[in-house]
């Protein structure tokens, strides 16, 4: 790491031990530093819309408060950990709404056990969520029939209002509501299949 990065490190763990020690300021330094990475990497490729993840984002914040007592320092930083309690609450989240959803909360918690954040700075995490998220939407939307990824890319990638995209597809809303819930089930079956094979 750069003399620059040392020093930057030393600065965040400064503001962890005066965010442990209650001071509410050095935690919001903390949050305006790594929110928006968290919101942008994890929460939103993994919900699927940025009114899930915001609210994600806002509960992740409420259970960064409640728990900052709990926060070890590493020598990584504290990306790691804010990232491991945004996964649980988008955990949380897709278990409450199971439709119109890409991910799985299986797919949060297999991440969490594995513990592959374990040493990763933010920015090394910050671009392999979104590698991964990025690849495995694509591969799985691409390998569905062209009508139902279109309806899944203009409804909750585009995040399309529903009218707009039934135009765009050349049907009714309603019309539109029955293809995008078919083209959701046909996803669900293809990401089961895809990890029913996975070693």
């Amino acid at each position: 790491m750069t003399d620059a990065g040392d020093a930057e490190l030393e600065r965040e763990r400064t503001l962890c031990e005066r965010a442990r020690a209650g001071e509410r300021e050095a935690l919001s330094q903390l949050l305006r530093l790594h929110g928006p990475r968290l919101y942008r990497s994890v929460l939103l490729p993994r919900l699927g819309s940025a009114a899930a993840a915001e609210d994600a984002l806002s509960t992740t914040y409420i259970k960064v408060v409640e728990r900052i007592a709990q926060f070890s320092w590493q020598s990584v930083g504290f990306y790691p950990w804010l990232r491991r309690v945004g996964l649980h609450v988008a955990i949380d989240q897709l278990r409450k709404r199971r439709r119109e959803t890409l991910f799985d909360p299986v797919d949060l918690e297999r991440e969490l056990e594995n513990g592959s954040d374990d040493g990763q700075s933010a920015d090394h995490l910050e671009q392999r969520d979104l590698d991964v998220a990025r690849r495995r939407v694509h591969a799985l939307i691409d390998s569905l029939n062209p009508r139902y990824a279109m309806a899944i890319r203009l409804r909750i990638i585009e995040e399309q209002p529903r009218e707009a995209a039934a135009q765009a597809l050349g049907v009714s809303v309603a019309t539109f509501d029955v293809v995008l819930h078919r083209a959701m089930a046909a996803l669900k079956r293809v990401m089961q299949t895809s990890e029913a094979d996975a070693p």
